[in-house]
């Protein structure tokens, strides 16, 4: 007799062998048992999880002699022919090669006859996907509704490529990956069959090399037989898949998590350098970090974990020496290599540079967690301080009109109106403004007592234009008007920040609101300058005009909140700058 492979020879006959598949063998199982059989069944899930060996063993129960059951006895002559492939009643076809309208033409016309000797005929239409949409339009009156003695089976790897109206018209039994302890049982189980002595370390690498896939498996110890004979190491099968040893792997683990730059550089070289596939290494290393991330997270339990004993030791041991937010910023950066390995060239350095960033995130701190400790400090500095610091005095709303007192005898005074401009205003006027000529003549700083008042108007002013000059100009303070030009000491740290044509253009814009329209701004650097504290309100320095008729105090102008652009931050050198060392993107803007 010719020699039949382990996928075969070992292949389930009845629901009670299927391995990993329970929540379907026993759902067809009772079924059978209440008579609800249905004409047509879509099983779904990934290679070698047994949808076409399901539907074979479903097709034994409906057909056996006696049947439908699900228990029936291995030398039925009816279950026999089905198991070898020779039933009449029992069709497979490939959807592959007869995937076209005259296929299924054809199909239609033998489901017309009655079986040939079992009570149903049954089709078995594997990689049910291929088929054509107009092969799948044909098939859709059959199978609504075929007749009584016709069932319809068909197995597929990509549910999403079958038409909706046929998935409406089967039970659909969706299979998944075979854990890992039940394949190694399973395989152990044949290697006894096989007197072959095969090792607990060599079982884990063939089931973790298969990715929850049985036929794969079974396929793989085949090979190790033929290639190993009746004794088979870990390293047979590490060498065969291209496979770390998992000894390798916790190593380099352990060494990121360390921080042990040169240990992980020197086993990584030594796992490339033998020929390992480095796209394996990086998803078993992202694996490894993932069950250690849901080992803190679910506080030790192993349930959710397909780990052998010696893996849940070296989580148990790891898990002291990282907290879950580094593991998450480890599997961020070990994700981004994964997704981009297959378009690169040079794989090897694109891992080693994974693994370094790797080693440099695990300690990292958030940004959220540094802004919320500055808020802290910053709230306990104000808490121990003398006098609590008051908020910036906003603009004042009041509409009193004002005259310095050196020029209400020498010549006309320009009015300086403290009316709130709304920040549109503003930042229309601001070209225009910088091509208007001087409608007064030059200013001498002495000429002006509130030239600081001033300032603070105008920095409130600009401010409603634009919120980010304002963080610096705050800490700016004037030092001269002379010659139309108002002179601004800033600090040499904020000095690129703050002289650009665009603040320039606010400050004439505001300055002209308040009535000295024509001036120009500049700025020269100074030294650091603090924060100003808040002084007490001065005493008026200006000569108010001729004594009037009292008039009822003007209602404050409630002033519209200027809305914040992510423009006005993103062009900022420093901001930008901030964006592209931690990748990151402006998502809202708020004003503090």
């Amino acid at each position: 007799m010719a020699y039949q492979v382990i996928a075969r020879k070992y292949r389930p006959r009845r629901f009670s062998d299927v391995v990993g598949q329970d929540h379907v063998s026993q759902t067809l199982a009772r079924a059978i048992e209440q008579r609800r059989i249905a004409h047509a069944y879509l099983f779904v899930g990934p290679r070698g999880t047994g949808k076409t060996t399901l539907a074979r063993i479903f097709a034994k129960c409906l057909n056996c002699t006696g049947g439908p059951k699900a228990d029936f006895p291995d030398d039925d002559p009816r279950v026999q022919e089905i198991t070898e492939g020779r039933s009449l009643d029992v069709l497979e076809i490939d959807g592959a090669s007869n995937r076209g309208i005259e296929e299924i033409r054809e199909l239609r016309e033998t489901v017309k006859y009655a079986p040939a000797s079992s009570r149903f005929k049954i089709y078995i239409i594997d990689e049910v996907h291929m088929l054509t949409k107009e092969a799948f339009n044909a098939l859709l009156k059959t199978l609504e509704e075929p007749p009584e003695h016709v069932k319809f089976m068909f197995a597929t790897t990509e549910p999403e490529k079958v038409l909706p109206t046929i998935l409406s018209r089967c039970q659909r039994f969706d299979l998944r990956r075979i854990p890992a302890t039940l394949m190694i049982q399973h395989l152990a189980e044949i290697a006894r069959l096989e007197n072959v002595q095969i090792d607990s370390a060599a079982l884990h690498a063939i089931a973790r090399g298969s990715e929850g896939c049985m036929r794969d498996a079974e396929s793989t110890l085949d090979q190790l037989i033929s290639f190993c004979g009746e004794k088979i190491a870990e390293d047979d099968v590490l060498s065969m898949f291209g496979l770390a040893a998992r000894a390798q792997l916790l190593g380099v683990a352990r060494g990121i998590l360390a921080g042990e730059t040169e240990t992980v550089l020197r086993e990584f070289n030594a796992l490339a350098n033998s020929g390992k596939d480095l796209g394996r290494f990086l998803g078993d290393l992202l694996n490894h970090f993932r069950n250690l991330l849901l080992f803190q997270l679910c506080h030790g339990d192993l349930r959710l974990l397909e780990v052998s004993e010696a893996e849940a030791a070296a989580l148990r041991e790891q898990a002291t020496l990282i907290q879950s937010a580094g593991l998450t910023r480890i599997l961020d950066v070990l994700t981004d290599c994964e997704s981009r390995f297959r378009d690169v060239a040079s794989r090897k350095i694109l891992v080693e540079v994974a693994l370094l960033k790797a080693i440099e995130v695990r300690n990292a701190i958030s940004i959220d967690s540094v802004l919320t400790k500055l808020r802290e400090l910053q709230a306990a500095s104000g808490s121990g301080s003398s006098a609590p610091a008051a908020a910036p005095k906003p603009l004042a709303p009041e509409t009193t009109t004002v005259r310095p007192a050196a020029l209400a005898t020498s010549h006309a005074a320009p009015t300086i109106s403290t009316t709130p401009v709304p920040a549109a205003t503003l930042q229309e006027r601001a070209p225009a403004m910088q091509s208007v000529a001087p409608s007064v003549q030059p200013i001498a700083a002495s000429e002006i007592p509130g030239l600081q008042k001033l300032w603070e108007r105008v920095v409130a002013a600009v401010g409603l234009a634009s919120p980010f000059a304002r963080t610096f100009l705050q800490y700016a303070q004037p030092v001269g008007f002379n010659r139309n030009t108002l002179t601004v000491s800033v600090d040499p740290d904020h000095f690129d920040l703050v002289d650009n044509p665009k603040n320039r253009g606010l400050i004439q814009t505001a300055l002209a609101e308040a009535g000295i329209a024509g001036a120009d701004a500049k700025f020269i650097a100074g030294q650091p300058i603090s924060k100003p504290e808040p002084q007490p309100e001065p005493a008026p320095v200006f000569s108010s005009p001729a004594p009037a008729a009292p008039v009822a105090a003007a209602k404050p102008a409630a002033v519209a909140p200027a809305a914040l652009e992510k423009e006005d931050f993103k062009n900022d050198p420093l901001i930008r700058q901030a964006l592209e060392m931690f990748k990151g993107q402006i998502v809202a803007v708020q004003k503090t």
